[in-house]
């Protein structure tokens, strides 16, 4: 699975770096993914909303029952 999600994310950042954002893997602990947002995404308002509306539901097309917790 976590090669999986690995490959997930490296789709998803091409959309983050189109708005001057990316996003860091920091860990995978079962299934709980840690991130960090960078860039513009690291301050945008918006930023728990691409989390957990964007990544962790694209995510959980793996496995329903994965989670994203943000990392500062």
């Amino acid at each position: 699975m976590e090669e999986q999600i690995k490959a997930k994310l490296e789709e998803l950042r091409s959309g983050l770096q189109a708005d001057g954002g990316d996003l860091e893997l920091v860990n995978i602990d079962g299934k709980v993914v840690y991130l960090r947002l960078v860039g513009h995404c690291g301050s945008c308002p918006f930023a728990m909303m691409t989390l957990k509306q964007g990544i962790e539901t694209a995510l959980q097309d793996i496995d329903p029952e994965i989670t994203v917790e943000r990392v500062a």
